[in-house]
């Protein structure tokens, strides 16, 4: 049968990434508790195509994913990255996986067990020079109160769910429970999925006593990230969804080779 990809190309154009988006596939990731963890993950997986070639092969992605069982890990990701140049001829590739991931947390007082989900992401890069890097992230639900409510009000403070997305680049393996530990030892306050009135009564109490505004809650990751020697880069946002605004508050730090 014809091969039409390989056709040549007249338009002296080259395509800096082309493959295939928000590909639903099954993998397992290592869990600090129970050791493996199976979830799904939307996948993106590209490519680059020179100039003078038509087209790359769609399905080949597919079959390559093959390459990351049993579990997602970095060397995994390095290996179906290479294999994704190799198979198709490329100079760079590239995935991005987002994939949720459970925790069983218990609730502070009653201890009633309940699952927690997060957000994570991998994105991994292979350029034409062979240099592999691993970016990996998590997005937190955090609670917060805000410490000029509390400061003016003769009657409680206005408080509020919000988000961290943090980002790390690292020398070693770093479980996705520590970087979610990280991110809610600096809110005002956990965000759990069960939750009885004694419970309740704790937490409300917890935040009240350690209000934060979104620039004390970044600067207090990003000062933990900067200790810990193992980062080698970081990106962390943080982003409140205001209880009595119609808008969000939002801080965000980027890391300079390393340091803030």
């Amino acid at each position: 049968m014809k091969d039409i990809q390989k056709l040549h190309d007249t338009r002296n154009i080259p395509i800096d990434k082309v493959g295939i988006k928000s590909l639903k596939y099954p993998i397992t990731v290592l869990d600090r508790e129970k050791r493996l963890q199976h979830t799904v993950a939307s996948i993106n997986m590209y490519v680059d195509l020179p100039h003078d070639s038509k087209g790359t092969h769609m399905s080949r992605f597919v079959e390559m994913l093959h390459a990351l069982q049993p579990e997602v890990s970095l060397k995994s990701f390095s290996t179906i990255m290479e294999q994704m140049k190799s198979d198709l001829n490329a100079a760079s590739a590239h995935i991005e996986m987002m994939f949720p991931y459970f925790i069983e947390k218990k609730a502070p007082v009653s201890m009633s067990p309940g699952y927690m989900d997060y957000t994570c992401r991998l994105v991994g890069n292979s350029d034409a020079e062979g240099k592999f890097d691993l970016v990996s992230e998590v997005f937190v639900p955090i609670s917060s109160v805000c410490p000029c409510s509390k400061e003016i009000s003769d009657f409680g403070a206005h408080n509020q769910r919000g988000e961290v997305h943090l980002c790390t680049r690292f020398k070693k393996f770093i479980w996705i429970e520590d970087m979610i530990d990280l991110v809610e030892s600096a809110a005002s306050c956990d965000v759990y999925s069960v939750l009885k009135r004694v419970d309740e009564k704790s937490v409300t109490e917890r935040g009240f006593n350690n209000p934060k505004f979104v620039e004390d809650i970044v600067r207090d990751i990003a000062a933990a990230l900067t200790e810990d020697d193992n980062i080698t880069w970081f990106s962390v946002s943080v982003e409140n969804f205001e209880s009595i605004h119609n808008h969000s508050a939002y801080a965000h730090i980027t890391s300079k080779n390393g340091e803030i």
